[in-house]
């Protein structure tokens, strides 16, 4: 993490321990993003708390993505542009959380107390899709035309061959290492990022509905189950940048 002094720079990448520290009530990191989700009595009032939000990313240079429906509005806040920098110093542009979006963030919180809104951050979630291959180089492309049209979202906002539409149309695909294998197995497997609040719940309730618990080893972090198929999904808890008490 690149600073100057001991000052995180604007446009770097935070950590999830920064992220935590931040105390972001309303907000949970899932994935490469913050999200939030306020619930509202009708759309007219939703629809004036978005115009709200709007005005504060003016003033901030920055904006969220926003999703309104029957009683919701989504945001999700993320930089196109953050910096990583990996073990050997080289800098890569990736799409991740920011400082400007932890400002964002708290600027928006502060908009829905004069709108009267209330946060539901239990229930924000985000779905990605991974396939294990050896050859993400290869069959990349095919993915990224099949999924977004586009050959510029292979790559866009990761240093590695993910498939990231620019508007959000369809989830991300990433890409696993994996052995090349002559006997047919299950290659996609299916992310679902929630809060951890959330995640015992969501746990019990795949369980209770048939599935099998195939790997906890690394859980909160990543529980793996599985339904009565064999095939497998995934529930993802970003701890580290887990709300501290």
């Amino acid at each position: 993490m690149g600073r100057v002094g001991h000052r995180v720079l604007s446009m770097d990448m935070l950590r999830g321990e920064q992220i935590a520290e931040a105390n972001l009530a309303d907000w949970r990191k899932l994935a490469q993003g913050l999200h939030a989700r306020y619930l509202i009595d009708d759309f007219g009032t939703g629809a004036r708390f978005v115009a709200a939000v709007g005005e504060a990313g003016d003033a901030l240079g920055h904006h969220p993505r926003v999703s309104i429906g029957n009683g919701y509005v989504d945001f999700k806040l993320i930089s196109d542009d953050a910096v990583f920098r990996d073990d050997e110093g080289t800098e890569h542009v990736v799409a991740w959380v920011t400082q400007q979006d932890v400002d964002l963030a708290r600027r928006i919180t502060e908009v829905a107390a004069d709108h009267k809104v209330e946060a539901d951050p239990a229930s924000v979630s985000d779905i990605e899709l991974g396939l294990d291959t050896a050859r993400s180089a290869t069959i990349a492309p095919v993915w990224a035309a099949l999924l977004t049209g586009s050959a510029e979202s292979q790559g866009r906002g990761s240093p590695s061959d993910e498939i990231r539409d620019a508007t959000g149309r369809v989830p991300n695909l990433w890409f696993g290492d994996a052995d090349e294998h002559e006997t047919p197995r299950q290659r996609f497997h299916i992310e679902v990022y929630v809060a951890p609040e959330a995640a015992e719940q969501r746990i019990a309730a795949a369980l209770a509905a048939g599935g099998t618990l195939v790997d906890d080893s690394n859980a909160p972090s990543l529980t793996v189950i599985a339904d009565q198929d064999g095939n497998k999904g995934i529930v993802c808890v970003d701890a580290s940048a887990a709300k501290k008490d």
